[in-house]
C-alpha cells in the first residue's frame, strides 16, 4: 500500500500578480498528475468579475460614433473588456462612467459602491475632446471560465452585450525536475509559475483549485447521494427527460458546452449540480440562467443542491 503523500510546497517567487511555488518530493510520476490537473483549473475554475453589458448614452449599438471621442465605440468596449474588478457580491453590480472632456478617462473613473474595487485603476479607456460628455452605466457580474455576448442578446435598444472573461488568473506555466530522497532521484520537483491580474494573489488561487480539486475526489471516495426530490423528479418526467440538451431550445453554443460536458439529456441536467453547470466550460452563470428558463418552460425546476 502506498504511504501517505508527504512533501512541502515552497513560495519561491512571490508578488502581487505572480507566484512561482516550488512543490516536492513526489512520487515519480504525480509532478504531471499534480501540475496538469491544478493548471486546468486555475485557468478554468476560479471565479471572478467582468463587464458583462454596457449602455453608452446617446449610443444604439456598438457599430455606432461618438464625436469628440478619439475612439469609437468598439475600441472604447474593447478596453471595457480589460478592466478587471474584486467583487464578491451575488448579484448584478451596477457603476457608471461619468465624464466631460478634454479628459483622459481611466479605468479609475468608474464609480460604483463600496464593494466594487478596480484591479488596474490606471487603464486608459478613451480620450475625449473639449465639450463632449460622456455617461456610461456598466453591469458587472461573478463567474467562472468564459460567458459570450451572445447569452446576455436581448434585443433591448441600447444595451449592449459583451463578451466576459471571469477568471484572475490569467497564465499558468509548470515544469517537473528530478529530485532526490536520501540516496533515491526518482523524484518529481513540480515547479508551478502562476500570473493573476491583480484581483487575487497566486497562492490563494492555488489554494482555492487545490480545494476544488479535492471536492470532486472526494465525491468520488464518499459518493453523496442523489436528493430523494431530485430522484422523483426524474421518475415523473417520462419522455421529456430523454429529450436531448439541442431539442429544448438551447442557444447553439450552449447545448454544445453541455454536450461536451457529458449533460446530453433534461435527466442529465436533472442531475447535474447547479454550481456544476456554472463551471462548464465556456458555460457561466448567465448560460445557466438560459438553461433554467428553457427547462422551466418544461415545468421543470433545475436542482439547487
Amino acid at each position: 500500500m502506498m504511504n501517505e503523500p508527504i512533501f512541502e510546497v515552497k513560495i519561491d517567487e512571490g508578488k502581487e500578480n505572480y507566484g512561482r511555488f516550488i512543490i516536492s518530493p513526489l512520487e515519480q510520476g504525480y509532478g504531471d498528475t499534480l501540475g496538469n490537473s491544478l493548471r486546468r483549473i486555475l485557468l478554468t475554475s476560479i471565479p471572478g468579475a467582468a463587464i458583462t453589458s454596457v449602455r453608452i448614452s446617446g449610443i444604439k449599438h456598438q457599430f455606432s460614433t461618438l464625436k469628440g471621442m478619439k475612439e469609437d465605440v468598439v475600441e472604447l468596449l474593447l478596453n471595457l473588456k480589460k478592466v478587471r474588478f474584486t467583487y464578491v457580491g451575488e448579484k448584478t453590480a451596477k457603476a457608471t462612467i461619468s465624464a466631460v472632456g478634454p479628459k483622459e478617462v481611466k479605468a479609475q473613473d468608474i464609480k460604483g459602491d463600496s464593494s466594487l474595487k478596480v484591479a488596474n485603476p490606471n487603464l486608459v479607456l478613451a480620450y475625449l475632446n473639449k465639450g463632449l460628455k460622456l455617461d456610461v452605466k456598466l453591469d458587472i457580474e461573478n463567474g467562472v471560465g468564459y460567458s459570450a455576448s451572445d447569452d446576455r442578446v436581448t434585443g433591448e435598444i441600447g444595451l449592449i452585450p459583451l463578451d466576459a472573461s471571469f477568471s484572475p488568473v490569467t497564465r499558468v506555466k509548470y515544469e517537473i525536475e528530478e529530485t532526490r530522497v536520501g540516496r533515491l532521484t526518482n523524484y518529481d520537483k513540480l515547479i508551478l509559475d502562476v500570473w493573476t491580474d491583480g484581483t487575487i494573489n497566486p497562492k490563494e488561487a492555488l489554494v482555492t483549485s487545490a480545494k476544488i480539486l479535492v471536492s470532486y475526489f472526494s465525491q468520488i471516495v464518499s459518493p453523496k447521494k442523489v436528493k430523494d426530490e431530485v430522484k422523483k423528479d426524474i421518475d415523473i418526467l417520462g419522455p421529456t427527460g430523454k429529450l436531448s440538451v439541442e431539442e429544448i431550445g438551447l442557444p447553439t453554443r450552449v447545448a454544445n458546452a453541455l454536450l461536451k460536458a457529458g449533460h446530453e439529456t433534461v435527466e442529465d441536467l436533472i442531475k447535474a449540480k447547479r454550481d456544476d453547470l456554472v463551471r462548464v466550460r465556456n458555460l457561466g452563470e448567465k448560460s445557466v440562467k438560459i438553461i433554467e428558463a428553457a427547462l422551466g418552460e418544461k415545468g421543470i425546476n433545475l436542482s439547487q443542491q
